[in-house]
């Protein structure tokens, strides 16, 4: 166990602090010998009447002297470094672009954050960034649609900063749709731009059919093919007939909701099947975050670790301070810590 471990402080021939149980040895050894005398008397039977007996402390500070620099130079000898590691980590080469749905559909409540009811989009949202925090290796951007695309954030390693951007994903910053197929083919081209990766992937993920954009799902779907990108397309929200907040309030102040039909998965398994990948089917907030680790575990990354270590060696410091300690061992035993001839 390294009791410098704490300060930063590691040793190159940690082996040689071995050599530093002698210390506390020697000590016993100098002990049991007793002393050097300082005056050699052929009787002390007189010299016992003289007074009380008062032991000397003058050896005993002298010698733990010595042995101080001894342990001071034995810990110089071990080479003691103070330094830091470097983690260098190369990206997996997978890059995923996800595809989040924030027309006025996601405001249905029939998802549920603890015991709370809540929104198809704040459940996603969390959930999202569940994922995006257990893939640290891959680049991830974001492209949130509704009645057409937006670009949320680039393909990035930043994920703090990707994470910080998910506040933009909301509900509202765009006419309100569903625009799938323009929304597929803008992450696709967003996929297209970096030719290293070794796996492209789209994660969608919508409550609705298309209904808006310019470009077909289809056709999306098969530019994505096009350029290696692979579609999982997870569709949200309950089996039956949702409600959805209008925003408005009746004449006793309670909110108008909404209905809104069931999910008809049959375009979006089209989508899935094309861009060869799987389509999901999330109807509450305990599906979802089981479709996203099943994605993870489809997508594994693999990743590359550099280590660096930089440091600067301390064993002058302790030569210095037990030479130090030894010329004043030197210099109190010829002067005022003097033993008589």
């Amino acid at each position: 166990m390294n009791p410098f471990a704490d300060f930063g402080i590691t040793f190159a021939h940690p082996w040689l602090l071995l050599l530093l149980a002698l210390v506390p040895l020697l000590s016993f050894l100098r002990g049991q010998a007793g002393g050097s005398p300082t005056v050699i008397f052929s009787s002390t039977d007189a010299l016992r009447t003289l007074g009380k007996r008062v032991q000397s402390r003058t050896g005993n500070f002298l010698t733990s002297l010595l042995f101080l620099a001894l342990a001071l130079l034995i810990v110089a000898l071990a080479r003691p470094q103070k330094g830091h590691t470097l983690n260098q980590v190369e990206a997996s080469g997978i890059d995923i672009m996800l595809v989040l749905d924030v027309s006025g559909s996601m405001k249905a409540e029939d998802f549920t954050i603890g015991s709370q009811a809540a929104s198809r989009i704040a459940v996603v949202k969390k959930v999202t960034e569940q994922f995006i925090e257990a893939r640290p290796n891959d680049r991830l951007g974001i492209v949130a649609f509704a009645g057409r695309p937006y670009l949320v954030s680039p393909l990035t390693l930043d994920h703090p900063w990707l994470l910080q951007n998910m506040d933009r994903v909301k509900i509202g910053l765009v006419e309100d749709g569903t625009a799938i197929g323009s929304a597929i083919a803008s992450a696709a081209n967003r996929l297209r731009g970096d030719k290293t990766a070794k796996s492209r992937v789209i994660i969608l993920l919508t409550d609705g059919e298309n209904n808006a954009g310019k470009i077909s799902p289809a056709t999306a779907a098969e530019a994505a093919k096009a350029i290696g990108a692979k579609i999982y397309a997870i569709g949200a929200g309950s089996d039956g007939n949702a409600r959805m907040p209008t925003g408005q309030r009746d004449f006793f102040g309670q909110m108008i909701y909404q209905e809104i039909p069931p999910l008809n998965a049959t375009a979006l398994k089209q989508i899935a099947e094309t861009g060869n990948g799987q389509f999901f089917r999330a109807t509450d907030t305990r599906s979802l975050e089981a479709v996203y680790k099943q994605i993870d575990q489809l997508e594994k990354s693999s990743f590359q670790m550099k280590q660096y270590r930089q440091y600067r060696d301390l064993f002058p410091w302790f030569v210095a301070a037990g030479s130090l300690i030894l010329l004043a061992h030197v210099g109190l035993s010829q002067t005022v810590k003097r033993r008589l001839p």
